[in-house]
């Protein structure tokens, strides 16, 4: 733990409105293929506690730019925008992210850590317009992954 957050006396407090979410986190199992994402649905406001497959039997919509190891985690999960703006995708880990329009990847606007004193690693802001969208995970060390979809104020 980076000696900034071993100084935290309460890890995940006071984080921001549009972080509070994190907090609570719901359990939600990646999609291994497109055919499974509608089952893998994440809301925006409300995280989840993905459960990620081995990176090597997961079907991409699109081949992620890192894929990882043998040895890593991935999967997908689909995005239902309803309201345009800008949304960050926060994540517990490094791992990498792809987020897809009709198979294609989009381009992120900004790239920050979480806020300190919280278990926040990555935050990753891409604007959307109402739809669907496919959010790739891919290269994480560990089969959990904490994700958070939020839209910023």
């Amino acid at each position: 733990m980076p000696a900034a957050k071993a100084n935290c006396a309460a890890m995940d407090q006071n984080l921001p409105a549009d972080l509070a979410g994190w907090t609570v986190q719901t359990p939600l199992a990646a999609a291994a293929s497109p055919a499974g994402l509608a089952k893998a649905t994440i809301t925006p406001g409300k995280a989840i506690a993905g459960d990620l497959p081995q990176t090597s039997t997961v079907k991409f919509v699109t081949q992620p730019e890192r894929p990882g190891g043998s040895v890593s985690h991935g999967g997908m999960f689909e995005l239902k925008i309803d309201k345009a703006g800008t949304y960050l995708i926060a994540l517990g880990s490094g791992a990498w992210i792809d987020v897809l329009k009709d198979g294609k990847p989009l381009t992120s606007t900004a790239h920050s850590p979480g806020p300190a004193c919280s278990t926040l690693r990555k935050m990753v802001d891409f604007p959307l317009e109402p739809g669907r969208y496919v959010l790739q995970v891919s290269a994480n060390a560990d089969a959990k992954l904490p994700i958070l979809l939020a839209r910023r104020p």
